[in-house]
């Protein structure tokens, strides 16, 4: 991978697909021999800016960071948002004296490149608005580890679905299917897809690589796929926009069951969590130890970010 031209991880597109397949393969790697990465990290520090409540991106970066022989240390909420309190670029310069990196879930992605903008260490992006790297990376080593054990070069040959509210999740992992040249379908109700400007960005990374790209807000037209992606259809922080009942009929068509899965032909169902059983996914299917890999991206999320890690922070 050429370092020089991989300073933060701030959002998919920025990748090339030689280097997604690279993280993609170190993950793997990782995940296989940790031992052999044990020091990789030692005596270096990442601060972890939290504007959101997390789980799995709070633990699987703690946990990784350690397995990797580094340090994280944690902040939380109680620093408020970004930018109230003091300007983005003076927090990113304190913490650039610190820390050898910089980790940050936040409400916005002008938080994300104002860091990366004015941080002298390399910034990742663990959740903002507009992008979820990490996720997208993480379900990319999963559909790996699915579809391609053999030969990673056959995750190409993958057809991913993803059935749900357009937002971050599905930008990202949209974005990643086209760098890579996976065949993607988005499904979204009508006034729930993506941006017009992230569809004329996929579509032409789409283009670039070789894959095909569906947009549709008809659940018939969702064809035959190897996996399907969904996702809460409220996120975390707008509970409250929106009147739940009005938006649960827009939605209900959508959910993701078995009838869906047997309709697309599909084998495996995927989810970032935490999920709403029984709204965008029936808990049968969220439980079903054979379709089901959820856990399994929840594991990925370390093994992604801790290859992220090692790429940015050492030669």
């Amino acid at each position: 991978m050429n370092m020089s031209e991989f300073k933060h991880f701030l959002a998919d597109d920025q990748l090339s697909k030689a280097q997604a397949f690279t993280l993609i393969e170190l993950a793997l790697n990782i995940k296989q021999s940790p031992k052999q990465y044990a020091q990789s990290l030692a005596g270096k520090s990442v601060a972890m800016i939290f504007e959101k409540p997390s789980l799995r991106t709070h633990v699987s970066f703690d946990m990784g960071i350690a397995k990797l022989g580094g340090h994280a240390l944690y902040l939380g909420q109680q620093n408020g948002k970004l930018g109230e309190r003091e300007r983005v670029s003076d927090y990113a310069k304190n913490l650039s004296c610190y820390a050898d990196a910089i980790v940050a879930r936040v409400f916005e992605n002008s938080a994300i490149e104002g860091l990366a903008e004015h941080a002298s260490v390399p910034v990742i992006n663990a959740l903002c608005d507009k992008y979820h790297p990490c996720q997208a990376l993480a379900d990319f080593v999963t559909l790996a580890e699915c579809f391609a054990s053999q030969n990673i070069t056959d995750l190409a040959k993958v057809k991913l679905a993803y059935v749900g509210d357009g937002n971050n999740v599905s930008n990202s992992l949209m974005l990643m299917a086209a760098v890579i040249g996976v065949d993607f379908t988005l499904v979204c109700p009508q006034a729930y897809g993506p941006s017009e400007e992230m569809l004329v960005k996929v579509q032409a990374l789409a283009s670039k690589n070789g894959s095909a790209f569906t947009y549709t807000s008809d659940i018939n037209d969702i064809g035959t796929q190897d996996a399907i992606y969904t996702d809460t259809w409220v996120s975390m922080g707008n509970e409250g926009a929106e009147d739940k009942a009005q938006l649960l009929a827009a939605f209900k068509p959508y959910q993701v069951n078995h009838e869906l899965m047997a309709k697309a032909k599909a084998s495996v169902v995927m989810h970032c969590q935490p999920a709403h059983l029984e709204e965008e996914i029936t808990t049968e299917l969220f439980d079903d130890e054979e379709l089901s890999v959820v856990f399994q991206e929840a594991e990925n999320r370390m093994w992604a970010q801790c290859a992220v890690l090692v790429s940015l922070l050492t030669d």
